[in-house]
């Protein structure tokens, strides 16, 4: 049987691509505790700070799935999302860093005008496919592929998000960086959609012994459809590094919370428009009005009801994203 030692040694040997360099910062958020009327001490974990292709969560993920890109000798990276998708715009960056080709497939109609991650997407020099409909995005990226094979290119496909096994990884390993950093809250909050941020911080949690709960708060889908996909993920983590899958997609229980889903993904709600805003004017830090803030309302409304205890300390998981506040 593997220990947690050995499966730690195993995930800090993965290959990554040195994009940038940990850990980003973690700040308390005294004013913003206040201005919630008390409650727990609040901490924020500031991927949005992290340097490279505009920052965020995305970065964590990319590094690693575009390593093993790099080991078969792909000359393109291939990946999905929405015409102002964060993860588009990191695959773009990492594209460009590699001096590979990047081909993108985005559900929605191509602005007339390019803002916020659709206007990094083409200053990257990415090449972007629009499709009507987000279960368009797959099958597009994967015909797209075949043709470049057809033409002699080495396509590497990158799903939604890099929310692999292997992508997740990134954030099983950002659990060893909060550690490091000395700080071992009660409970993560942060951002859910495609799961790979969610099952790697469980993940990590398992893997280093910590008692943390993670609650994910869904930009999106319902809960229990996120909570399938973060088990799943869970598990290839678990057989990524030689350990029982099913056992560590056990281990602990998948919280997840879609009621601050509002009219949908990308679609900001009055809850994250207001936590936004309250963010902002006491402690200048941005989020997004449409993902990470939604998780941002979903913290709010835990502190405001009470779901926490004043002796326990939260940390806010910010997965970036604040471009989106200039893609009008």
């Amino acid at each position: 049987m593997l220990t947690l030692a050995a499966a730690r040694s195993r995930l800090s040997a993965i290959p990554a691509l040195d994009l940038w360099t940990p850990p980003s910062p973690i700040h308390d958020l005294p004013r913003f505790r206040q201005a919630l009327g008390g409650g727990p001490r609040l901490l924020i974990k500031r991927d949005d700070a992290i340097p490279f292709g505009c920052g965020g969560n995305k970065v964590r993920k990319v590094a690693l799935v575009a390593a093993k890109a790099l080991a078969e000798g792909a000359d393109t990276l291939l990946s999905v999302g929405g015409v102002q998708s964060n993860s588009a715009r990191v695959v773009a960056a990492t594209a460009a860093r590699m001096g590979v080709r990047c081909v993108l497939v985005l559900n929605g109609a191509r602005p007339d005008h390019l803002t916020a991650n659709a206007l990094v997407d083409d200053l990257l020099g990415a090449e972007v496919h629009y499709v009507a409909t987000r279960e368009e995005r797959a099958p597009a990226m994967a015909a797209l592929a075949d043709r470049l094979r057809r033409e002699g290119a080495r396509p590497f496909e990158i799903p939604l998000g890099a929310s692999t096994p292997l992508g997740a990884s990134g954030f099983a390993r950002a659990v060893g960086e909060l550690v490091a950093q000395g700080v071992v809250p009660d409970v993560i909050v942060h951002s859910t959609s495609s799961g790979g941020t969610q099952s790697g911080l469980a993940a990590g949690c398992v893997l280093h012994e910590l008692k943390t709960r993670v609650l994910g708060i869904s930009a999106d889908d319902p809960a229990a459809s996120i909570r399938d996909t973060v088990r799943g993920v869970m598990a290839g983590i678990g057989e990524l590094l030689g350990m029982d899958g099913a056992a560590l997609a056990d281990a602990r229980a998948i919280e997840v919370d879609d009621a601050f889903v509002g009219d949908g993904y990308g679609v900001a709600s009055a809850a994250s428009l207001e936590a936004a805003g309250l963010l902002a004017r006491t402690e200048a830090i941005l989020v997004d009005h449409t993902y990470t803030a939604k998780a941002l309302a979903g913290l709010v409304a835990h502190v405001r009801r009470g779901t926490f205890t004043d002796d326990q300390t939260v940390l806010f998981w910010h997965t970036g994203g604040q471009i989106g506040l200039f893609a009008s």
